[in-house]
């Protein structure tokens, strides 16, 4: 009877090492954290900053990209509304490549699975994020360029809140230093704006500024949240669960509220170019972020997109004549000089309990490693 428990006690101290052995391969212990200025500085120069540098750069040239392009829809000659239509296209194309590459590597009974066992996590997620580009291009109709800008900042101070509270991150003075530093950055754009006389009367002050911080709040969730999920589970099954939903939930809103507004638009060359470069730049944006999201963290991916202000008026000054001024340069200097700061001490992780992790699917070919 003794042998029987002791061998009972044995297999199962065996499953407890293999249950550990396999969390620790999905959601490994984070880095050794450096001790001394010399070491944190030279993290400056490692790869991996250099990486997620260009990339939070190659997002906001994106984000650069869906402004202009919602801008002239909004404000150009023939002035086209259609928030939810024009975002449709970017979650159709996501759905269709990234579940494509899910039922690849999963096969279909554990794409499946995925959707049996976590469809919930999912729909909420592309719910918030559809949302989130609804109220954020609605608001081009009615804010000024000032307001757009505050949009940017706002996201900031609510992804550094959400972090804390809910994926138990843990800053340190100098993520806060680098932080206060960007949106001091932020200020002098907006003084800039002002200075130069671009804060354009917009037709409906009140509910531009309702739906600017109501898309910021939005975004920050959804950032947030896209770094929860991704920390889990593999990006193409992130990525490609916020399509699949994403597209549906897009696609009801859009037969809902824009039915007329399809009907009655000038269907010109230039409004259809303007919407299909709109979701190209959005697809490589929503292709990157969850890289980023792992490498960094969201707060470090909103700090990155402040700079595509900078990069909206250099495109500014050959599309649209504008002119630049003293004061564009050092805000520009002042947020870069922030990302660097956040950086000297590397990204916190999240203590947060990985829930997700527990439900592993193994796919069609045997692997359930997270990509």
């Amino acid at each position: 009877m003794s042998s029987q428990k002791i061998e009972s006690e044995g297999h199962f101290g065996k499953m407890e090492l293999e249950e550990q052995r396999q969390h620790e391969e999905v959601y490994p212990p984070p880095p050794a954290r450096p001790t001394t200025w010399k070491e944190r500085m030279s993290t400056m120069f490692s790869r991996q900053f250099l990486v997620i540098l260009l990339l939070g750069q190659v997002l906001s040239l994106c984000i650069t990209a869906t402004t202009i392009f919602t801008t002239e829809l909004a404000q150009g000659d023939n002035p086209v509304s259609i928030p939810t239509s024009q975002s449709f296209l970017n979650y159709l194309v996501l759905g269709i490549v990234y579940t494509g590459i899910t039922l690849y590597k999963e096969g279909v009974s554990g794409w499946v699975e995925i959707v049996r066992r976590r469809s919930l996590y999912y729909i909420v997620f592309a719910l918030i994020d559809v949302e989130g580009n609804y109220f954020v291009v609605k608001a081009y109709n009615y804010t000024s360029l000032l307001s757009a800008m505050l949009l940017d900042a706002w996201t900031i101070p609510c992804v550094v809140l959400l972090s804390v509270f809910f994926l138990k991150m843990r800053f340190v003075h100098l993520h806060y230093i680098g932080v206060i530093i960007c949106l001091l950055g932020m200020g002098f754009l907006i003084w800039s704006d002002m200075v130069a006389g671009g804060n354009f009367p917009g037709s409906d002050y009140v509910k531009g500024d309702i739906f600017c911080i109501i898309g910021a709040s939005l975004y920050a969730f959804s950032n947030v949240g896209q770094e929860y999920l991704v920390r889990q589970k593999p990006m193409y099954e992130v990525v490609g669960q916020l399509g699949f939903w994403g597209a549906i939930i897009n696609g009801i809103q859009l037969a809902i509220l824009e039915r007329g507004e399809l009907r009655n638009i000038e269907w010109t060359g230039s409004v259809i170019g303007y919407i299909i470069g709109y979701d190209i730049a959005m697809f490589i944006m929503y292709s990157i972020s969850p890289m980023l999201f792992r490498l960094s963290s969201a707060t470090f991916f909103n700090l990155s997109l402040l700079t595509s202000d900078f990069y909206g008026l250099l495109f500014g000054l050959f599309l649209f004549n504008a002119q630049i001024n003293t004061i564009y340069p050092i805000a520009y200097v002042l947020i870069i000089l922030g990302i660097i700061i956040y950086n000297i001490y590397p990204a916190p992780e999240p203590k947060f309990k990985p829930v997700l992790v527990e439900e592993e699917i193994v796919g069609a070919n045997g692997s359930s490693a997270m990509v």
